[in-house]
């Protein structure tokens, strides 16, 4: 029996490099697929973010055109009933400067509106931005853990290697 000890020591030892070699893989794999889910849960609110621009642009419109028409009914039809009332001429004079003064106002507040809008459009294209390079960081982390629990268990299986070889020889097996 005592004649078997060192095969039996040195094939225990490659078994065991052998088996941490598979462990490292299927952790490399494990990893791997961590990395590319996380990756799709990210993507995921891109197109989120995408379809909160959809909304945000048709609300916009709308709003855009519910202003016109109050200002127009509202601000601009009140000035018209109300000098055309009184009797005044609203073709000169100051009926006309104030329909081109409210006229003016409405374009700036159309503008600041639009304004917001384009920078409410920008920070969502930010934001897609951000989670389209947190996607690709996942996945690259994923593929580092892999490549790291490949190389580890590489370097187990050399060991492995190494002690059966130290063992066989200090049993002296190769002579």
């Amino acid at each position: 029996m005592a004649n078997f000890l060192p095969f039996i020591t040195v094939g225990a030892q490659i078994i065991g490099g052998v088996q941490q070699k598979k462990a490292a893989d299927k952790a490399a794999v494990a990893a791997q697929n961590a990395g590319e889910f996380n990756a799709q849960i990210i993507e995921r609110d891109i197109d989120l973010f995408e379809r909160q621009r959809g909304v945000l642009n048709a609300m916009f419109s709308i709003d855009q055109r519910r202003a016109r028409e109050i200002f127009e009914r509202d601000v601009q039809g009140t000035v018209r009933a109300s000098t055309g009332y009184a009797g005044f001429d609203m073709s000169q004079g100051t009926p006309m400067t104030v329909l081109r003064e409210n006229a003016r106002e409405f374009d700036f507040q159309t503008a600041i509106g639009k304004f917001d809008n384009e920078v409410q459009n920008l920070q969502i294209s930010d934001a897609q931005e951000e989670s389209r390079l947190n996607a690709e960081l996942s996945r690259k982390e994923g593929g580092m853990a892999a490549a790291s629990s490949r190389a580890s268990g590489t370097a187990s299986l050399i060991s492995g290697f190494g002690k059966a070889a130290t063992s066989a020889y200090e049993s002296g097996i190769f002579t």
